[in-house]
């Protein structure tokens, strides 16, 4: 009797199990976002370089979310391997014509959102912003919405700062109607800067927060997602911007 019960406790704690940057069931969340600079049209471009340290930055850090900016299309299959896993929401940016924004390879350009699959649910959406600078690039965003988290990623406009902030706002209206149904992060490279003219900070919500890499980067949280770290993690000059790693429990 005492072997039966010890192997029956034994199995129950074998499946309860919580496998580390595997299961969101564990109360620590980790967002990482990443600005790879991949188009080949910018002159941060390091070549597939960058796709190998992000590989292995999301290996190391096991993110629950994963938010990339300035990717080609290709780029995501092998970055979502690296995570072991994950719902993806692809969106490339438009041309004022409502094309994609092409790469040097031909590929599509453009923002991936990615939710490790312990974690999400359904299909992402994605849109246009109501709000465009004078660029030939049309900025967009791309969520993967419900499950036991929503998550966004977004690349604002970088030639006029106003713009930039009327499509963070449009963006965490968004993202303010999806915490009505489970904690929210979004995360991308916003070309706002805190205390800036304008301000990241004015971007920001009711029941979020902000916390940025003291640069263009930065993710928002509803406050039911509690901050424990910030982490600036150098890319070995394969890009222009460092990765920002956000950890955060669930209340």
């Amino acid at each position: 009797m005492y072997r039966r019960l010890a192997f029956v406790t034994a199995l129950l704690l074998a499946l309860t199990t919580v496998v580390p940057g595997t299961a969101f069931a564990a109360t620590q969340v980790r967002v990482l976002q990443l600005n790879i600079c991949h188009s080949g049209a910018a002159s941060c471009f390091t070549g597939d370089k960058v796709i190998t340290k992000a590989r292995s930055v999301i290996s190391t850090t096991k993110p629950h979310v994963l938010s990339v900016n300035e990717a080609c299309s290709g780029d995501v299959a092998t970055l979502r391997d690296a995570m072991g896993g994950a719902r993806t929401k692809f969106v490339a940016a438009q041309r004022p014509d409502g094309s994609a924004v092409k790469c040097r390879n031909g590929q599509n350009y453009g923002n991936a959102i990615m939710v490790v699959n312990s974690v999400a649910t359904g299909t992402g959406v994605s849109g246009r912003f109501r709000n465009q600078d004078s660029s030939n690039e049309k900025r967009v965003w791309a969520c993967l919405p419900a499950g036991a988290l929503s998550a966004c990623t977004t690349h604002l406009a970088a030639r006029d700062g106003a713009v930039a902030l009327a499509q963070c706002k449009e963006l965490m209206s968004r993202a303010v109607d999806y915490a009505k149904r489970a904690p929210v992060v979004v995360s991308g490279d916003m070309n706002l800067r805190y205390g800036g003219t304008p301000n990241a900070q004015d971007c920001n919500r009711s029941g979020f927060y902000r916390k940025g890499d003291g640069g263009l980067q930065h993710v928002f949280a509803t406050k039911t997602l509690t901050f424990v770290s910030g982490k600036k993690i150098d890319m070995a000059g394969t890009t222009d911007h460092p990765a920002w790693l956000v950890t955060v429990t669930k209340s």
